[in-house]
């Protein structure tokens, strides 16, 4: 059975109604909740019928969508679910649905590896992970890194829908050196993902130059539909960050040719996981490997390079060479005023 909008919302409202156990809910209260959120989410004005009401909760009562809602009527007036743990966001997917998502994820499974679908192997594997895990009742067999106690993951959706439709935003927005935090008008490009971190490009209302927002750094926004959306015409956000490692970059800077010796231990997880998609062997023999990218230079690609620690050497440019080494002598200093301490 196909079920329409329209008759999903008149579900998810009767749900949220009945596994409400401060209010009691009489069939003119439940038409009235379905009518408001008829009227927010799409806009009819009409309202609903007490019959539609009525035939929506013996269809939610029955097996024919896999519900088999508890619902019950107290003192022949209130409804109810007689579980009160009860959702039919809990229902566990039937076997019909299971196997149909089955052929879903074996026709997106054939794209895979081809290079417009590259970005979906991630997707396919978490889809057939949980239908595993739906169908056999198992643990995971697969896991993704994730931070669940990074701040500002709920922004994701709203922001994205933001830059997709054009959606200036006043953001009130606090950085780690800032004491207080600011508001400002900003227009949104892109949302961007490294490292489980994200990050909102944009350019402020009242400057020239963009600008990149840790989402974990926003403290609210709204979007401002009134205000005329200015364009950034003179980038092209699809490659802007091919020459970054990570995401800190300025529209002036321009990658350079890094030389890094990478001794013969840990060689193989370069060559492996490049560090670059510009990455380039210039020498590989038993001492290690000596490589090159072409990368702008930025806190990211420093991290990069001393998460190697001892293991790698920087050859040029001089002055990446020089902050590595300063930075590597300033961790040695700590550990010695400990120690005196």
């Amino acid at each position: 059975m196909s079920i329409n909008k329209l008759a999903l919302i008149r579900y998810k409202t009767l749900d949220e109604c009945l596994q409400n156990k401060h209010k009691k809910w009489t069939l003119e209260k439940l038409i009235d909740k379905v009518s408001d959120a008829l009227y927010e989410f799409e806009g009819i004005t009409s309202g609903i019928s007490k019959r539609t009401i009525q035939a929506d909760i013996q269809l939610m009562r029955s097996d024919k969508l896999g519900y088999n809602a508890p619902i019950i009527v107290k003192d022949k007036k209130y409804y109810c679910y007689e579980d009160s743990n009860y959702s039919i966001t809990k229902t566990p997917i039937n076997n019909t649905d299971l196997a149909k998502m089955r052929e879903i994820v074996d026709v997106l499974k054939q794209f895979n590896g081809f290079n417009y679908f590259e970005e979906m192997s991630e997707m396919i594997a978490k889809l057939e992970n949980n239908l595993y895990k739906s169908s056999n009742k198992s643990r995971n067999c697969i896991q993704f890194e994730s931070n669940k106690l990074l701040k500002g993951l709920e922004f994701i959706n709203p922001l994205y829908q933001a830059v997709l439709n054009k959606i200036p935003l006043l953001i009130e927005y606090k950085s780690f050196k800032a004491q207080q935090s600011q508001e400002q008008i900003y227009f949104p490009f892109l949302l961007k993902e490294y490292r489980n971190r994200w990050f909102l490009i944009v350019k402020p209302k009242k400057g020239k130059m963009l600008l990149t927002l840790a989402l974990d750094r926003i403290i609210a926004f709204q979007e401002l539909p009134k205000e005329p959306f200015v364009e950034y015409d003179s980038i092209n956000f699809d490659t802007y960050y091919d020459d970054v490692i990570g995401v800190t970059k300025t529209e002036k800077d321009r990658a350079q040719k890094v030389v890094l010796q990478i001794e013969k231990y840990n060689a193989p997880y370069v060559l492996t996981k490049p560090l670059h998609d510009s990455q380039i062997i210039l020498k590989h023999d038993n001492d290690g490997i000596i490589l090159s990218i072409n990368v702008v230079i930025n806190f990211e690609l420093e991290r990069e390079i001393l998460g190697f620690g001892e293991s790698i050497k920087v050859l040029s440019p001089r002055n990446l060479k020089k902050k590595i080494e300063n930075r590597h002598r300033k961790a040695i200093e700590n550990y010695e005023r400990k120690e005196e301490s």
